[in-house]
């Protein structure tokens, strides 16, 4: 009996010793994820890779635990850059330019390019038939805040499709606008997913457009950080940047019972299949580039609408792009894991 209970006994330790050294693990585990204050322009699938990577603890097993708010408008959320209430942004990259231009103690630098076109969609009122851009002629639009990447490319398509006398209401916030619209403002509205899908379900909306298909490809939202947090914390930039991208792939390959699972928790009260919808349109539309590079060719377009939209003088364009950009995290994706 004696052996028995000593037995017993060596063996009781030996799991009370590894279940210690478990729970030391774990705490270990959890002292080595560094917080990341992260600010989103606005709540919306077309950022979906984002909150893959979250969901799916791609960017814990990169050692990050991404605490997430949303600024509603880039603006704002380059604000909290420079203010240092958020270490990096998802914002239009035209904040950049523009915080550079300012001369000022800060600057802000892209380290990675999220999407590749607009992801706002236009919807009637009424329904319309054929849709064609002239039918905007003499009409209302809600649209979004001056000088926010949306209210430019709807501005350009505009123009390129030489369509005058459209009011474009921008002075409204941006959680306002379906609100407005459904309460009787405006003949067409401009929002993003999975808004503009909800409004259509309910009978409240029509869908007219895609101004991503429309004006083509164009840099819409990147994340950016200060110049001083890239260059004191390479590794977190890197880490985030990887996260990222393994959201992006995983996204072009889940089913959508694994798609929808992922985005639940982040769009609660929203149909999966208003869900899916979402996913798809904007998966048919190019958004998610396999490669989140900003090229030399987006960063002109991208130039080229501010000065279109006299956000930005000709004189005043950034000759160096690096200055303002830095790809090279998204060169090393995947090279340091």
């Amino acid at each position: 009996m004696t052996i028995v209970k000593k037995t017993s006994l060596l063996l009781l330790c030996a799991m009370l010793l590894i279940l210690a050294a478990a729970c030391g693990n774990n705490k270990n585990d959890k002292k080595e994820l560094a917080t990341v204050k992260f600010s989103e322009v606005i709540h919306s699938i077309f950022y979906a890779p984002h909150y893959v990577a979250m969901s799916q603890g791609f960017f814990k097993d990169q050692g990050l635990n991404v605490d997430m708010n949303t600024a509603q408008g880039s603006d704002k959320g380059a604000a909290a850059l420079i203010a240092g209430t958020a270490d990096i942004s998802l914002v239009g990259p035209e904040t950049s330019i523009y915080i550079y231009n300012q001369k000022g103690d800060k600057t802000l630098k892209v380290f990675h390019q999220l999407t590749s076109r607009d992801g706002s969609f236009l919807l009637s009122r009424e329904k319309l038939g054929n849709f064609k851009w002239s039918d905007l002629q003499g009409k209302t639009i809600i649209g979004w805040r001056p000088g926010s990447a949306p209210q430019m490319v709807l501005n350009s398509t505009l123009l390129k499709e030489k369509v005058s006398d459209v009011k474009v209401v921008t002075n409204i916030a941006a959680p306002a606008m379906a609100g407005a619209f459904t309460s009787g403002q405006g003949d067409f509205i401009q929002l993003f997913e999975p808004v503009a899908s909800t409004l259509v379900k309910e009978g409240k909306a029509y869908f007219v457009a895609s101004l991503g298909e429309a004006f083509g490809p164009f840099p819409e939202t990147s994340y950016v950080a200060t110049s001083d947090f890239i260059k004191k914390n390479p590794e977190i930039i890197q880490k985030f940047s990887n996260a990222v991208a393994q959201g992006a792939k995983w996204l072009s390959n889940a089913s959508n019972d694994e798609i929808t699972k992922a985005l639940k928790p982040f769009f609660e009260g929203t149909p999966e299949d208003l869900i899916i919808q979402s996913v798809e349109r904007y998966k048919s539309q190019g958004t998610w580039s396999t490669n989140p590079e900003l090229t030399k060719e987006q960063f002109e377009t991208l130039q080229k609408v501010l000065i279109e939209n006299g956000v930005l003088k000709a004189d005043a364009k950034v000759t160096n792009m690096d200055d303002i950009v830095d790809m090279s995290f998204v060169k090393n994706i995947g090279k340091s894991e």
